[in-house]
């Protein structure tokens, strides 16, 4: 593996792992207050967004980094809106 290569790896790797923390924290406690709706409907966008670039690429590394980074970022923005609906949190940005 060149140090190119590893360097990108690396970032799949962070990208993959940078939500995690976040998302065990929703499932653990359900709260989802402190989180911004408006950034997460962002952050949402922008990784789908990496995703179709790396399928129209055909370049792996980017598809699955942005494919597994999606897992927990819509299941914290899945809570949220949830959230939002029931009263649980305001609707803020």
């Amino acid at each position: 593996m060149t140090s190119i290569e590893t360097i990108g790896f690396l970032a799949s790797l962070t990208s993959i792992l940078n939500q995690f923390p976040q998302a065990i924290k929703v499932i653990h406690t359900k709260d989802t207050h402190s989180i911004s709706l408006v950034m997460y409907c962002i952050v949402v966008i922008c990784i789908s967004l990496w995703l179709v670039y790396g399928i129209l690429l055909k370049d792996g590394p980017l598809i699955w980094a942005n494919a597994l980074s999606l897992f927990p970022i819509v299941y914290i923005f899945i809570m949220k809106v949830r959230n939002t609906i029931i009263g649980k949190d305001k609707l803020s940005i």
